[in-house]
């Protein structure tokens, strides 16, 4: 990695004062993050069902841990310089210990979340939040963690789903009020849900979860923009695409006895080499 004499979280402000709504597309290895950084993206993510998917082959639901997250984490970072926003759960038992020991690998934000530790993925019905006390409680606590004031805490509210959109406000807002320093709006369902939500945190940036098959649409940036959005997420669309692609490939290798028919839909070993800078 490229020395930078600038912190993580001054990075990723930075991206976001240049770009509006930032697009953050999520990296599943530092290999994806590569190819986030070929394509022009100024900040990517790590999530925690790519963490649990792909590094462990289950499902979202809180089973992995800190030193699970902080060895994929770490992997980034150390590979690419783009500031990586994390996903942190619920925080599990310690949201600062989670945020000093993310922030010392490179991590430039993170985000935690008002569920249960038995948290269910953001766009799936019978989520269950903790009360609004406890989640400023984890976000005081996140906040004592950072390492400099340009550290992102970010705060995530599913409780649209669960409570109404207005409960949802109120939640948002006594997070920032608890020092959030930038909200997550998840499974909204219109502009005008994310309208209000902007409007009534003037001045926090708050970002749109587009993540694909789930309950908010797939808007272009000019729409989210239009609704005052700050960033776009884009957490694990190339690795739906990517896993897709290996499926049927393993499928044709498989019936076909040979791999003759789809070396055509392959990256060739020079794209890799010119991708890892190997010459």
């Amino acid at each position: 990695m490229s020395g930078v004499s600038t912190s993580p979280g001054s990075r990723f402000r930075a991206a976001l004062a240049t770009e509006r709504p930032l697009q953050i597309a999520g990296a599943i290895n530092a290999y994806a993050a590569l190819l986030v950084q070929r394509a022009g993206f100024r900040a990517l993510y790590l999530s925690g069902a790519g963490v649990a998917n792909h590094s462990y082959g289950i499902p979202d639901i809180g089973d992995t841990t800190l030193a699970d997250v902080l060895t994929d984490a770490r992997r980034i970072t150390r590979r690419v310089d783009l500031p990586l926003l994390v996903d942190i759960d619920t925080g599990w038992d310690d949201p600062a210990l989670a945020v000093r020991e993310l922030a010392a690998t490179g991590v430039a934000a993170v985000h935690l979340e008002d569920q249960i530790p038995a948290k269910l993925c953001g766009h799936l019905p019978g989520k269950q939040l903790v009360s609004t006390a406890v989640m400023c409680d984890r976000v005081r606590a996140a906040v004592t963690g950072k390492p400099d004031r340009d550290f992102v805490v970010m705060a995530r509210t599913d409780a649209a789903a669960v409570e109404g959109l207005s409960d949802a406000i109120a939640r948002a807002q006594a997070y920032v009020a608890a020092g959030a320093d930038m909200i997550f709006a998840e499974a909204l369902h219109t502009l005008d849900d994310y309208k209000k939500f902007t409007t009534a945190l003037t001045g926090v940036p708050v970002l749109a979860n587009l993540t694909e098959f789930g309950q908010t649409p797939l808007f272009t940036l000019e729409e989210l923009r239009t609704a005052g959005i700050a960033m776009a997420l884009y957490p694990l669309s190339a690795s739906r695409a990517a896993a897709a692609a290996s499926l049927e490939i393993y499928f044709a290798i498989r019936r076909d006895g040979t791999q003759r028919n789809v070396v055509g839909k392959m990256q060739t070993r020079a794209e890799l080499y010119d991708v890892l800078g190997y010459r």
